[in-house]
């Protein structure tokens, strides 16, 4: 019996054979409410279906999820539905979008360029020998307008590790279409095996777009909390606004090219891609020691500096919770030995509260305690 799929549905494939369904369902759980899920094994590669309740959770696993890695493997995540449930583009303005980075599906260009207005279909052109990218795409748009609008408004953003470059499509072009892909060979957009992408000797990462303030402290702290891999090298030219950071395995640094890129970093938004020259044999791959102070959003009380003026603020903090908490406790007392109704209203209002407090304020001087 054929399986019913509708625009919700994704399929997730190259799933590693000892992922199990309920490691799978944690996952895709993320971006939202899961109705339907099932997971096909195959001795060496699975393949499942997650049908999300509604279409942005199911865009947003797309652009979250698709190249995750699960035990060592990138998972693929796709539309699930069959070629003969698209809409005929036949009559639609057609974008020609170059430049893709490889991990760039159908699904994922779509939830691109879906921003926009009346966005009909997407399509990556793939090599049908070898199965990879071919490095371009076609989006169509109902409307002549909102295509123009895509073009404008699109050209140049970042779409996986790559500025993505559009324009308009050869008219009438498809993805059978011979004269546009003759025209992205020759633009030299097609992917080939010496791409940064497909060569395991690239394992670097170039990071653009750097706050002037940024040192290569900031830069490692940054890269660490990604905890994607072992990093070894890292250097910043602060006076162009960029650095590198290099790892110790290729797909590593893909993934810290997918995870890094975009993320905020001293109020600027990173840009992450491959350096432009593979890593040269023989350079040392000794790890670099972790940073001092894990990058982490706002300000651990335990960072703070051992001053004299600290340690005595400190001193009269703990001082004023001792004081809160015999001032309470005293009050607690009163009610119970001299008021029958306000025992039984405090017991009920107030007794919990106050030790909640109290638990807090034990917690807090053990933490002061450690300055």
């Amino acid at each position: 019996m054929a399986r019913a799929t509708n625009s919700d549905d994704r399929y997730v494939g190259n799933i590693q054979p000892q992922v199990t369904e309920p490691l799978l369902l944690e996952v895709f759980s993320n971006a939202g409410s899961i109705e339907g899920f099932k997971l096909i094994r195959k001795e060496k590669s699975s393949y499942g279906f997650v049908d999300y309740f509604d279409h942005r959770s199911a865009d947003l696993a797309i652009v979250t999820l698709n190249g995750r890695h699960l035990f060592g493997q990138p998972i693929k995540i796709n539309w699930a539905y069959a070629r003969s449930q698209r809409e005929d583009t036949s009559g639609h303005f057609n974008v020609f979008v170059g430049d893709l980075s490889p991990e760039v599906t159908d699904a994922m260009l779509y939830a691109c360029f879906s921003v926009c207005h009346n966005c009909s279909d997407a399509r990556v052109m793939w090599d049908q020998k070898t199965g990879r990218s071919r490095g371009f795409g076609f989006v169509s748009f109902r409307s002549q307008q909102d295509a123009q609008n895509a073009i404008n408004d699109l050209n140049g953003k970042w779409l996986g590790s790559r500025q993505i470059r559009c324009n308009w499509a050869t008219k009438g072009a498809s993805s059978n279409d011979d004269k546009q892909i003759s025209d992205a060979k020759k633009d030299g957009q097609e992917n080939n095996d010496d791409a940064p992408e497909n060569d395991l000797q690239y394992t670097t990462v170039y990071v653009g777009n750097l706050s002037p303030e940024v040192t290569s402290v900031d830069l490692h702290k940054h890269f660490h909390a990604l905890g994607v891999g072992t990093i070894e090298d890292v250097w910043v030219q602060r006076d162009k606004g960029f650095g590198f950071v290099r790892y110790s395995t290729h797909a590593e640094a893909a993934l810290a090219i997918q995870m890094g890129n975009a993320r905020i970093l001293c109020g600027n938004p990173i840009k992450c891609s491959w350096d432009s020259k593979p890593t040269p044999p023989g350079t040392s791959s000794t790890p670099l020691p972790p940073p001092a102070v894990a990058h982490m959003p706002g300000l651990s009380i335990t960072l703070l500096p051992k001053s004299p003026r600290m340690m005595s603020n400190r001193c009269l903090v703990v001082s004023c919770l001792r004081m809160m908490i015999i001032q309470a406790l005293s009050f607690l007392l009163e009610g119970f030995l001299d008021h029958e109704r306000i025992r039984n209203h405090v017991v009920e209002r107030v007794h919990f509260p106050i030790l909640g407090l109290c638990l807090w304020a034990v917690g807090y001087m053990s933490i002061a305690r450690g300055f």
